[in-house]
């Protein structure tokens, strides 16, 4: 990973973000409402690191498309137009990368991956994993799919109100917030889902397999 600088208009204040005041119809994170919001091993930051491998890649939205395919029971493909008039949700979480910084309150906006399987006729009945799929050189990370179908889990297009920029992630990228963020893949292009599980990029490279912040999975093992 090649760290390229931070977002200073993301800087927030010195008092962390509090779910108190939201509408209710925002889906606050369960991990918000833990006495330790930072998990072990991590810190805080105010600000927004941009943090990626090689740099954002070129995409040209008349042309983007996500897909669901794999062991659902429909595959569905949505055109940027079309995926910007799905039902939307707001969701309140924190955000841990695995380079062990932590900002705490984000407001992300999007189409909740309940949604979007939901859209493709359900998944199959053996269907335990989810390979995503990133515009940037075919990059893949895996996870469980009681992670990418928690309440709190979206493909987002907004962050804190406001579009999210090509270095974080935009147009579109996966929120996963109960995991480490490397599994919450920016520059979303699609889902397989699958029976077995498989390594993604850096998860080949390393990675442990499920990332829990809370546990620190960070590297190695199942």
């Amino acid at each position: 990973m090649g760290l390229f600088g931070s977002d200073r208009e993301k800087e927030q204040s010195a008092e962390i973000p509090s779910p108190e005041g939201l509408p209710p119809d925002v889906v606050v994170s369960p991990d918000i409402r833990r006495a330790q919001r930072v998990p072990p091993g991590q810190s805080r930051t105010r600000k927004w690191p941009v943090l990626d491998a090689s740099g954002p890649p070129a995409i040209d939205l008349a042309k983007w498309r996500f897909r669901m395919a794999g062991l659902v029971n429909r595959e569905a493909e949505w055109t940027w137009r079309e995926f910007l008039g799905l039902p939307r949700v707001r969701v309140f979480a924190d955000f841990h990368c695995v380079t062990r910084w932590s900002r705490l309150g984000n407001l992300w906006e999007g189409v909740s991956t309940r949604e979007l399987l939901e859209r493709s006729g359900g998944a199959s009945p053996e269907a335990r994993y989810a390979m995503v799929r990133g515009y940037d050189r075919g990059w893949t990370t895996n996870l469980p799919i009681e992670h990418f179908l928690a309440e709190d889990a979206l493909v987002a297009i907004l962050h804190d109100g406001e579009p999210i920029a090509a270095e974080h992630g935009g147009p579109a990228r996966l929120i996963v917030p109960r995991l480490y963020a490397w599994k919450s893949a920016k520059w979303i292009a699609a889902v397989e889902l699958m029976a077995g599980d498989r390594p993604g990029f850096w998860e080949s490279n390393g990675y442990h397999m499920r990332g829990d912040p809370w546990t620190e999975e960070r590297h190695g093992g199942a």
